[in-house]
């Protein structure tokens, strides 16, 4: 099945180049794409567990899904993933 989710504090490529890391290591998910312009990220998945499992693993890198809660905490948490993704490239 496949999924886009809309997400939140999303910057750049070095945000796009966390997301694509993290989320491919996720087993059952694969087929992760970008799309830096519009804030989201789109993914081919097994089972609704990895739903849950996409949306905990982007909220604890500073990435919520629009709608959920997006605090300060989690908003500096991004420039961290955002960061560490520029270097990762």
């Amino acid at each position: 099945m496949k999924t886009t989710f809309e997400i939140q504090n999303f910057k750049c490529n070095g945000c796009a180049t966390t997301i694509l890391n993290k989320l491919t290591n996720i087993d059952g998910i694969d087929k992760v794409s970008v799309e830096t312009e519009i804030s989201t990220v789109t993914f081919f998945y097994k089972n609704d567990s990895n739903i849950l499992e996409a949306k905990n693993l982007l909220n604890k890198i500073g990435y919520p899904v629009v709608g959920e809660r997006n605090a300060l905490t989690t908003k500096a948490k991004s420039f961290v993933s955002c960061t560490i993704g520029k270097m990762t490239k």
